[in-house]
Parts: C-alpha cells; structure tokens; sequence
C-alpha cells in the first residue's frame, strides 16, 4: 500500500454513511428519499458530501470515501447513467438466492450500454475538498444481474459482460482522474458460488481490462438488521476462484460472521479489507474485542496488506453511531500499530 501513502493497519469504510436529515429520510431506509429536487437538491447533496468527508477527516480515517450522499441506492444511482435498464419499470424478483426480501427491481429492457458517467463527478467533488486518497464503489456485474429483471436477454452471461463492459469504462474514467482505490460490490457472488464459476469471475476480470490502481471486490453477506445468520456458502472457495482474477484484494466481513480468520490464507498477496466492526444498529464493541479479532488477522495477512473497516456499508444506523464506530475503527488500529 506503499504508493497509496497508507499507514500498516490502515482505516478505511465500506462506503456508505448516513444521511443528514434536512437531505433525505431516516437511515433505515434501504433505498433513499431525497428532501429536494434540482439545484435544491444537488447543493444539498455538496453539502452533505462535505459534511461526511470532514467526519471521516476527524475522526482520523486513512482512507476516504464520498459517504454516498448522492445515491438513491449502491445500484439505482450507476445504472441511472446507463440505456437498456428502466428505473421506473420494476417488477418483483427474489434476490440473493432468497436471503435478502424480495424485491421490486428495474427491468432490463434493451442492449445494456454506458450512456454517460456515474460517479465521476462524485469523486471528482470528493477529490478536490482533501488530499487524503479516496475510494469509490460500484455495483459489480452479477450483483447487477441479481437486481435486475431481465426482459431482453434471457443470458445471465450475456447480460453480465454488457454490465461489465458499462462498468470497465466508468473505472476507467475514475483511474484516469486520479481516483485512489476501486471497489466492486458483489454480494451476489457469496450466494451464488456455481455462477461465479461460469461467468462471474471472467465479469469481474472484464470490469478491470486496464485498471492499474488498486481494486478490491466487497464479498458482503449483507446481513438484514442485526440477524447474526449464517450462510451456506463461505469464502475459501470463492477466494480460490477469484485469486485468478485481476482484482488487487478483498473486503470480507468477520464481525458478524465470526469466522475463522485462517480463511485470510486464501487471500494470496491480497490487499484486505477486513469487517471488524459491527454495522448494524447494535452497542458498540469493546475496543479489546476488536484489538483481538484484528490481531487474530495478522496471524494470516502482512500488516502492509491490512485495512480494517466495518463488515458493511453504515447508512442505516444513525449519524452518532456510526461516527462512534469509525472511531473505534482508528482506537483499534493505533493500538495494533504499537504492538508491530
């Protein structure tokens, strides 16, 4: 992590943040409601960006993000810059192999194609107001095609690599920016092992056709609320197959999962991206806790490879709680820091 300026046992988040009030409805909601509309609505998401990037700042965070204080939802707001989804047309669908609720998704109604950028302007926003490196997330191919309603295709394999060839263009576009880090979500690929198999893992590496900067996939579980559940499947054969992939490392979540970290052997010379942080709305751990699980880490992982971060996105908890978390983010690794 040398070229990204990043201390051992470095600090970063999933992504997401909650919203301020006076921008959008409360931190449960899954798929947000803004307050305002046109310029309204655009000089209030400036300033919520703002306000979240100088929370990360303060509260010590290594590694930055936009706080997603643009989106709607991870999809909707990436697949709103691309012909062939209708955002309005929905129709309902089960996801995550059944895990998740069902949901009403968009349909997949012509030849997916890149229309204009998603995130570009987001980071170029975010960019400008720090000098600390910045990481931006898109959905990744077969997440796309789990939370979508295809109307046209009738391929998942066709319609992944048109997704992925929308998405390589936006990464692109970011890498030449001066974006830090990339990272595709992909909580479609912990549920569906045999898809990542068949098409999924050659999706991924089509996304990152000529992306050099780092890039980590996020293999979230996306557990609903504060359920502890486990899920059927796990991460060593999946880190197995993507280790042929082009993606640089891997954001795994062991807080709720309380895997065993012995898993992280798989991770090759990976970055990681560690979950040791709860995200639900759930008390805050024990800073010892936590200490405890990232040291157990680096048993498997170098330091120089590290990056602890909350096992998911913190949009849905509220603004005080999630700040508190990220704070204990940054307890827990000076403390680790001290012991190397």
């Amino acid at each position: 992590m040398d070229n990204l300026s990043l201390p051992p046992v470095a600090t970063t988040t999933v992504g997401s943040f909650p919203r301020p009030a006076w921008l959008a409805s409360g931190p449960d909601r899954v798929i947000v409601t803004f307050q305002h509309e046109g310029q309204s609505l655009r000089e209030a998401q400036d300033d919520a960006t703002i306000v979240s990037l100088f929370e990360q700042e303060h509260a010590g965070l290594d590694l930055l993000t936009d706080g997603e204080q643009r989106r709607t939802s991870f999809i909707d707001h990436i697949l709103a810059s691309w012909s062939g989804i209708d955002l309005g047309r929905r129709k309902l669908k089960t996801i995550r192999r059944g895990r998740g609720s069902q949901m009403m998704v968009p349909c997949v109604v012509d030849k997916v194609e890149r229309r204009s950028t998603a995130v570009l302007d987001d980071f170029s926003f975010t960019k400008a107001l720090t000098n600390r490196p910045i990481k931006m997330a898109v959905p990744g191919p077969m997440t796309v095609v789990d939370t979508t309603y295809d109307e046209v295709y009738g391929d998942e394999e066709a319609l992944a690599m048109d997704v992925a060839a929308a998405l390589n263009l936006e990464l692109l576009d970011l890498q030449s920016a001066g974006c830090d880090v990339i990272q595709i979500d992909e909580p479609a690929m912990t549920r569906y092992h045999e898809k990542v198999a068949s098409y999924g893992a050659r999706a991924l590496n089509r996304c990152l056709e000529g992306v050099t900067i780092p890039s980590i996939v996020h293999l979230c579980y996306g557990y609903p609320l504060n359920q502890t559940l486990q899920h059927e499947y796990e991460y060593p054969e999946l880190l197995e197959m993507l280790l042929d992939t082009r993606i640089g490392g891997f954001s795994v979540e062991f807080a709720r999962s309380s895997y065993d970290p012995s898993v992280l052997q798989g991770c090759g010379d990976r970055l990681v991206m560690f979950g040791c942080v709860d995200p639900s709305d759930s008390p805050l751990e024990p800073v010892d806790l936590v200490v405890r699980r990232v040291r157990a880490a680096l048993d498997y992982v170098d330091p120089g490879r590290l990056l602890l971060a909350p096992d998911c996105g913190l949009m849905m908890v509220s603004r005080d709680l999630a700040q508190a978390k990220v704070r204990l983010l940054v307890d827990v690794a000076q403390r680790v820091r001290q012991s190397l």
